[in-house]
């Protein structure tokens, strides 16, 4: 069972995460709090597995309660505004989760909460709905996973390739990548190259064994040898 806290200024909004909470049986909120300086007080009464935390709120916002908690407290962030995903992930948030919260994001976030309090890594993997928090020592992006359209692995580098976005190369691996990622629509076809699915905007035959792909938004063709077309072949038929 998932003890968490609400905490929210607003009480419609969190009779409306009881609401939403309420088709998550594995899910129990043992109290709600409407300021931090109480969310404080519940938090360490009662030691909630997580807190559905508010932002933005009279007297002090949602990130302050965080240094005022002496133990590993799960948060995922609820709030209507979108500005303060990048400080939120490096908080190391469980998920962010954007008012009005729509019940299938909410169960995204109950599973992935879930997967962490229970430690089962292998169930950790992000949801199609879901972004990522993407950080290299000059940038730090908060993408939706649908934007991404491919990911290339250069060393112990992964070049992330995001519509509308200069590419980031950050120092992970793609194993580790293909780890996190859904699948679908996330294909991993050979040592050096995973694709969005949702994106493959043609496939070009040259021969048996060599063909090219497009991707829809994507940085440029790719080149698949036999084993790799194959692969594909077999998750798009």
């Amino acid at each position: 069972m998932l003890r968490i806290a609400l905490v929210d200024d607003e009480h419609l909004a969190r009779q409306g995460m009881r609401q939403l909470l309420a088709a998550h049986p594995e899910v129990t909120v043992v109290g709600e709090a409407s300021r931090v300086s109480a969310a404080a007080e519940l938090v360490r009464a009662e030691k909630p597995d997580a807190v559905f935390l508010d932002i933005q709120m009279p007297g002090a916002d949602g990130f302050d309660l965080l240094s005022q908690v002496d133990y590993d407290l799960k948060v995922v962030f609820v709030t209507a505004y979108s500005q303060h995903a990048a400080r939120a992930f490096e908080v190391q948030a469980i998920d962010y989760l954007l008012k009005p919260v729509r019940p299938e994001r909410l169960a995204d976030a109950v599973q992935r909460l879930s997967a962490v309090c229970t430690q089962k890594p292998e169930a950790t993997r992000y949801g199609p709905n879901d972004r990522i928090c993407l950080r290299t020592p000059q940038r730090t992006l908060v993408a939706a996973l649908s934007t991404i359209t491919a990911l290339e692995a250069e060393g112990d580098f992964t070049r992330f390739h995001i519509a509308g976005e200069p590419p980031l190369l950050l120092y992970r691996s793609l194993g580790a990548c293909e780890a996190i990622l859904p699948a679908p629509p996330f294909l991993r076809l050979s040592r050096s190259l995973i694709v969005n699915l949702d994106r493959l905007a043609g496939i070009e035959h040259h021969s048996r064994d060599d063909a090219h792909i497009t991707l829809r938004d994507g940085p440029h063709p790719f080149s698949l040898g036999r084993r790799a077309l194959a692969r594909l072949k077999q998750h798009t038929n």
